[in-house]
């Protein structure tokens, strides 16, 4: 519940602050279906934020996240953004290759209790 929590929060604050020039949200969708979606939110006028890297365990391996984060960066640098900056967890070994193979850097880790496990939290930049 509360990762659920932490998502519906994301998508609120998205929905009730939109900037349509420089935030979008993409959804990758496989024979009519949902199956992912990253977000691209304002963290100010020079950085924004990756925001719900998802892609349902199915449809894991065939591209769809290494193309939601391209579409993502091509966007990023379109608006005029400098930096991309990130959050996650030490343990989503997938999303953290698809951001070092992305030309994401590692700059900060901690130790963290989150989603009921005890984790390590990373923020991850990229210089775009």
């Amino acid at each position: 519940m509360s990762f659920e929590s932490l998502v519906a929060g994301i998508v609120a604050r998205f929905v009730d602050h939109f900037d349509a020039e420089r935030e979008r949200v993409w959804v990758a969708e496989r024979q009519g279906r949902r199956v992912g979606c990253v977000f691209l939110v304002k963290a100010s006028k020079r950085t924004a934020k990756l925001r719900l890297f998802l892609v349902e365990p199915d449809a894991r391996g065939l591209g769809i996240g290494h193309r939601l984060v391209q579409e993502l960066l091509s966007f990023a640098r379109s608006a005029g953004y400098y930096t991309v900056r990130l959050w996650t967890q030490s343990n989503l070994l997938a999303a953290r290759r698809i951001y070092a193979e992305a030309g994401f850097r590692l700059v900060d880790s901690e130790p963290k209790a989150s989603f009921g496990h005890d984790l390590v939290s990373e923020t991850w930049e990229l210089r775009l």
